[in-house]
């Protein structure tokens, strides 16, 4: 009677094969990462070589507050009211209009996005910043 080896099945998983696998996820991440196009503001941030002398006696001042409130050359105004009157100053304007964005200090980006896109929807020439 003889003796029958048991030929047991090792257990030892393959490395190779693991990274093979990794090194295909990581050329995989690498690409589609670099195709993402960032989401965010189109701003055109002026260049170093070109200045130009801004007189703001002509343009109009909107100042958004951190509680919600808009002014436009000192007076109080909606959101509403501020878009048509900005349209109708807009057609008036020789070639284009000129806004002066201040927001106060501690104004949430929603208000300050919000004038953002009233004045870009309008085609409003020049936007700028100005701080307090």
């Amino acid at each position: 009677m003889g003796i029958k080896k048991r030929n047991k099945v090792s257990a030892a998983f393959s490395m190779s094969s693991l990274t093979d696998i990794i090194f295909l996820l990581l050329i995989f991440f690498m690409l589609t990462s670099s195709l993402v196009a960032p989401n965010g503001l189109n701003l055109k941030l002026p260049g170093t070589s070109k200045t130009k002398v801004v007189t703001t006696s002509k343009m109009d001042k909107i100042r958004m507050m951190r509680n919600g409130d808009y002014y436009l050359n000192g007076k109080s105004i909606t959101l509403d009211m501020m878009e048509s009157v900005l349209a109708s100053k807009a057609r008036k304007a020789s070639p284009k209009l000129d806004v002066i964005l201040a927001p106060d200090k501690d104004t949430p980006v929603e208000y300050v996005v919000a004038v953002m896109d009233i004045v870009m929807r309008l085609n409003i020439n020049g936007i700028y910043s100005a701080e307090e």
